[in-house]
């Protein structure tokens, strides 16, 4: 009898750990995980694969990804008045540096994900060739309590400890301003983004 009750509280204290895992919430909030440029947490749950190849298929493909590919998936028939407007709200220089490193982003990751032997899915989700479908999932994926944040985004497309490697290749080659650039202007694209799908 005693046995039975030692068999069922430990199967109970083990449930309950389980249990206590899953509910546990992804966005880790704690003084070790903080974002680079923010002071959002981290997101620290598995990255969501299907949508990253939905976005570098929009991009033009995993050998073939541009920037400015992927935009024009995006914004659709907003792309002119979209690049006008990150233009002049953050000038052409910066613009421009914001694209030259959204490619070294992909390019570094795909690197960095093959080298650990991570698989990819054979289908993107959602459709690449849906500007709006997917510009809707890539905001999603970046909210936290109700707010959009880019590191949470970027975090769930390649996960923390992938996006944090990247950020130093970027730091690296181009420098932590462009880093910083990176992240503000991707940040005002993603709400123009929003705004002008009404998401």
């Amino acid at each position: 009898m005693i046995q039975r009750l030692s068999r069922a509280l430990a199967a109970s204290v083990a449930l309950a750990s389980l249990c206590a895992l899953v509910e546990t919430p992804a966005i880790a909030q704690n003084a070790d995980a903080k974002a680079r440029f923010s002071q959002a947490g981290v997101y620290s749950g598995p990255p969501d694969l299907p949508l990253t190849l939905s976005m570098i298929v929009a991009g033009g493909g995993p050998a073939h990804f541009k920037s400015t590919t992927l935009v024009g998936t995006l914004a659709g028939a907003k792309t002119k008045a979209e690049v006008a407007k990150l233009t002049k709200q953050f000038g052409a220089q910066k613009l421009q540096s914001f694209l030259t490193v959204f490619d070294f982003v992909v390019a570094d990751s795909l690197k960095i994900v093959t080298a650990k032997k991570v698989t990819l899915p054979k289908q993107p989700k959602p459709d690449p060739k849906d500007g709006k479908a997917l510009a809707a999932a890539l905001y999603t994926a970046g909210v936290s309590d109700g707010r959009y944040n880019v590191e949470i985004m970027l975090d769930k497309l390649a996960s923390h400890p992938i996006h944090v490697q990247v950020m130093d290749d970027i730091d690296a080659k181009y420098g932590r301003n462009a880093d910083a650039n990176y992240h503000i202007v991707l940040t005002q694209a993603m709400l123009d983004l929003k705004a002008a799908y009404g998401l």
